[in-house]
């Protein structure tokens, strides 16, 4: 893969599960200077059953609100809860101690450049959903050949995303028992891609898919309980003047080819493009929309509060390695953390199964036909499960998604020309689509 790999110093990079059948070892990494000095779960003099009556308080609001009629029930919130399902079901959970090893103090920094350049993808593709209602599909040639090798860049995509998602299932599955290694993980993994094909296969995915929705709210009223106990823990250790300014772990061009490698973390948004079925252009535009300004939010706080204040060599850089930090911030956090990233992780991975395979029956006529399309899908990932580590997986499939964004973002060009818009317009999505063809080319993973 082109690119430098990276090694941190901050967290002590685990061995990773490509490279070896299990990590170095099983279980929690030990702790360094495990609340500087407290008690794990006391803060601000308060014992942990405190911190976790507020942290099950924000998570039960919230998801109260989600549940009420007039929230679950708006259609804007209903087209919104796909994309932002699988924008959060991404890696928002592996992202944050990712950016925090690798980027120290800079790491809120770093979100931000990757919301942006997921905003400035979202905003070529808004463009293309607008143009092809404005003119009932008839395009150029140019732009109709550009988006059939982009529908067959995100089934590919598609294909990488799925065994990423199942392997972040995996590594959370069995991350709170003795089995915590990397053997009983890929087991766990496979498992899991056996029961989603077989279900698939034998009666569709209509029933898995209806977990989506019930899946968003339990993610984010998790998220929402999430940010209490860190805001709190960044209370806690601002009063004692004990934040923690860590310098960069990589620098230069490196940091910039290891961003590239992370653009999967924030993807997701472009799944509103394919609810014409379902939405009309207006609402999959302002839906899509709304779930990446959400989806900003909530990342760029989570972000701020995490980057300060755990100490350097605090943990082992893990795909897990949230969860040993929130047992230091939250005794429930873990078993709640737990809980989202199986959620999150299965439902998107159904509806990458699902899409993956429709997309590649539609592409070749019917000649390939959906339950073959899950067959192949399955066999590509149980290979990548048994053959990379998650971080190697997530910087694939970055790569994959990036070359997706990169030929939208030329269809934007080239509609925006047509159109005669400006030229600035034209000149940003080449930007772009020059931007997501380095990503694609160029994104490295994580050590």
């Amino acid at each position: 893969m082109p690119g430098a790999r990276h090694s941190h110093s901050r967290f002590r990079a685990s061995p990773g599960r490509g490279t070896a059948p299990g990590r170095a070892a099983a279980g929690p990494a030990p702790v360094a200077s495990r609340g500087f000095g407290d008690a794990p779960g006391r803060v601000l003099g308060n014992p942990a059953p405190v911190l976790n009556v507020l942290v099950v308080a924000a998570t039960v609001l919230t998801g109260a609100l989600l549940l009420h009629p007039r929230v679950a029930g708006a259609r804007l919130w209903r087209a919104t809860m796909t994309p932002l399902a699988s924008i959060i079901g991404s890696g928002f959970l592996v992202l944050g101690p990712v950016l925090d090893a690798s980027y120290g103090v800079y790491a809120p920094a770093a979100m931000v450049l990757l919301c942006l350049a997921a905003y400035g993808f979202g905003e070529a593709i808004r463009f293309n959903i607008a143009r092809l209602a404005a003119t009932a599909g008839k395009r150029s040639t140019a732009e109709h050949r550009l988006d059939l090798a982009a529908s067959w860049a995100l089934a590919f995509a598609y294909v990488i995303s799925v065994a990423y998602y199942l392997n972040l299932f995996g590594a959370f599955a069995v991350s709170l028992t003795p089995a915590d290694d990397g053997f009983h993980a890929r087991l766990a993994t496979s498992g899991v891609f056996v029961v989603i094909l077989a279900a698939g296969w034998r009666y569709g995915f209509g029933a898995l898919e209806r977990m989506e929705k019930l899946s968003v709210g339990i993610k984010l009223s998790i998220i929402a309980g999430l940010l209490v106990g860190l805001a709190w823990y960044f209370a806690d250790r601002a009063g004692a003047g004990a934040l923690v300014f860590t310098p960069p772990a990589v620098t230069g061009w490196p940091a910039v080819t290891l961003g590239f490698g992370l653009i999967v973390t924030v993807q997701g948004f472009e799944t509103s493009r394919y609810l014409a079925a379902d939405y009309d252009a207006r609402m999959r535009i302002r839906s899509m929309r709304l779930a990446q300004g959400l989806s900003t939010a909530i990342y760029l706080v989570y972000a701020a509060l995490l980057s300060y204040v755990f100490p350097r060599g605090a943990l082992q850089l893990s795909e897990t390695a949230i969860i040993d930090l929130m047992r230091i911030v939250a005794p429930v956090l873990p078993a709640l953390l737990v809980a989202a990233a199986l959620s999150a992780q299965f439902s998107a991975a159904v509806a990458d199964t699902s899409g993956s395979g429709g997309l590649v029956s539609e592409l070749t006529g019917g000649r390939i036909s959906a339950l073959l399309g899950y067959a192949i899908l399955g066999a590509a990932g149980l290979v990548l499960t048994w053959g990379l580590n998650v971080f190697e997986i997530i910087s694939y499939a970055s790569r994959a998604f990036a070359a997706y964004y990169a030929l939208q973002a030329a269809i934007a060009a080239i509609g925006l020309w047509h159109s005669r818009r400006t030229r600035l317009g034209t000149a940003g999505c080449l930007v772009l689509a020059l931007l997501g063809l380095m990503m694609a080319l160029l994104g490295t993973p994580v050590e």
